[in-house]
């Protein structure tokens, strides 16, 4: 292996800081790009102060994962023991909308689910930090040049600031070379097909499904839900709905207190969005989705008292509606040392992240050696 080894990484969701923990664990420097204020993607955790000062966190994206693969379960079993990871032990179940009661309990509550400790974001932070790994916080990745006659990869960006040179490069974000980077940035994605052609034509329309998350934090228990998570059957709005607060290493504004995040169905994710574009959505749409959402809640004829909290957000690509890698789990272009990984390489879960992270980690550190 060459004694100086540079990797940058583009996005800190958990496939790319899996990939680049593994490398940093191999000996190689690793710089991590990331748009947002902190470590997650889709496993952040959010962070709202209400009026009178108090702090309420809600995982708002992936609520939890279960694994299956013996190689990520022993990545599991490692964040576990390092405190990052703790099993979800709740009853889950299934509402069906149209008779207004629970059912199949036994069946949604199988298998072992996972979350991260204290938010579902700290894998990725744990892993951001491991040393030989820098993370650049609010930095947008614009443009990737390759220098051939230098045999790097050259950053810029998305302000034309020179963000520095990489022996190999990792992109974890399905927009690196897709027209949705040009609906939210009005910019030309940052690969240009050209460099690699046969890598960038499998990401341009990446199938994908919307999603809404609505946030609420309640100031009394929801005593009549039997459960702490459960799906929705025959409802238009709603798909799953979470007690954020029953997770373990949770913290509760008071001991009778509850925060859930509900998810939307695809479909009515889709609707709004028809409606109102791919940009950034209004703080009057978010409202409107937001009570949308929670009223369809109401009608379950549980007892839903008002919250103290409510907002919705919207997850416009992360949710991947098919893998685009197969057996190989990453796109590779061993050339350029160029790869791509993410749950749309494998499956839409973040067990399918974590195989592809790790994956394109064994392909760089061959390719470097």
């Amino acid at each position: 292996m060459r004694s100086v080894m540079n990797v940058a990484v583009i996005g800190s969701g958990i496939s790319g800081a899996v990939c680049a923990a593994a490398l940093a664990g191999k000996g190689v420097s690793v710089t991590v790009f990331e748009s947002g204020r902190g470590a997650g993607g889709r496993m952040s955790q959010r962070r709202e102060i209400v009026e009178d000062g108090t702090e309420l966190l809600f995982d708002h994206g992936a609520p939890y994962f279960t694994v299956h693969d013996n190689e990520v379960m022993g990545l599991v079993s490692s964040w576990e023991a390092k405190g990052l990871v703790a099993e979800w032990k709740e009853n889950f179940g299934c509402f069906d909308r149209i008779s207004g009661k629970f059912d199949d309990l036994e069946k949604e509550g199988s298998g072992k689910k996972y979350v991260g400790i204290p938010g579902m974001n700290s894998i990725c932070k744990g892993l951001c930090l491991k040393p030989g790994v820098e993370t650049k916080f609010g930095v947008t990745v614009g443009k990737l040049e390759w220098l051939e006659s230098r045999n790097l990869w050259s950053l810029i960006g998305l302000d034309g600031q020179n963000l520095g040179h990489f022996d190999g490069m990792v992109a974890s974000d399905k927009n690196i070379a897709s027209r949705r980077f040009t609906g939210q940035t009005g910019r030309p994605p940052p690969l240009d097909m050209s460099l690699a052609p046969e890598l960038a034509v499998k990401l341009q329309d990446v199938p994908v499904r919307s999603c809404f998350a609505l946030m609420l934090a309640f100031s009394e228990s929801l005593s009549s839900i039997p459960v702490k998570g459960f799906s929705f059957k025959n409802s238009e709005v709603l798909s799953w709905a979470f007690c954020d607060s029953s997770k373990p290493g949770r913290s509760s504004v008071s001991d009778s207190s509850e925060c859930w995040v509900l998810h939307s169905t695809a479909e009515y994710a889709e609707g709004v969005i028809t409606q109102t574009g791919l940009q950034k959505p209004s703080s009057d749409t978010l409202a409107k989705v937001a009570e949308e959402m929670f009223q369809e809640f109401k009608r379950t004829r549980l007892h839903i008292p008002k919250p103290f909290f409510i907002k919705a957000h919207r997850w416009g690509s992360a949710f991947p509606a098919t893998a685009v890698a197969g057996e190989e789990k990453c796109l590779w272009d061993r050339n350029k040392r160029l790869a791509i990984c993410g749950d749309f390489c494998v499956s839409p879960s973040i067990e399918g992240a974590v195989l592809s992270g790790t994956r394109v980690a064994e392909r760089l550190l061959e390719s470097l050696s």
